[in-house]
């Protein structure tokens, strides 16, 4: 994999289909219905102010909560970036929680175990990355996927 000058702006929009189906697992998400892991985000819009919902795989390690974007600089990731906050999880009983974005040395070993909970999921949507990709492959792929710690 060679890294491009223009791999922080990787954006792989989703297709109807895709748009459709994580649509209908959202509502399900805001009604506290999660499906191997899914997770209701809401995030104030950085053009609008609108609160914008999408689901997202919420990814715990070492009890620590973060927020991955596999398809790269999405809106929601550029929504969260401005906002430096989410609401998390059904509308009856979200949590607000604070959203600081890792530097891209950190991001490899979550990735892996990002890839190894939700590869079947995100497959051909994480820049080439799979779940047997060394270190260094995720190293060059990681200034292209954003990543979120949550905090109180």
């Amino acid at each position: 994999m060679r890294q491009r000058d223009d791999m922080k702006l990787r954006y792989d929009v989703p297709g109807l289909g895709a748009r459709i189906f994580n649509e209908a697992i959202r509502h399900l998400a805001e009604l506290g219905v999660s499906i191997a892991g899914s997770t209701a985000l809401r995030v104030r819009g950085r053009s609008t102010g609108r609160t914008r919902g999408v689901v997202v795989n919420l990814l715990s390690v070492d009890g620590r909560q973060y927020l991955v974007s596999p398809r790269g600089n999405t809106q929601w990731a550029r929504n969260v970036r401005a906002a430096g906050a989410v609401e998390m999880g059904p509308r009856w009983r979200s949590r607000r929680r604070r959203a600081v974005e890792l530097t891209d040395e950190v991001k490899p070993e979550l990735l892996e175990r990002y890839l190894e909970r939700w590869y079947w999921q995100v497959k051909g949507h994480v820049g080439g990355l799979t779940p047997a990709s060394t270190a260094a492959e995720r190293r060059e792929v990681a200034p292209s996927i954003p990543v979120f710690e949550l905090r109180v």
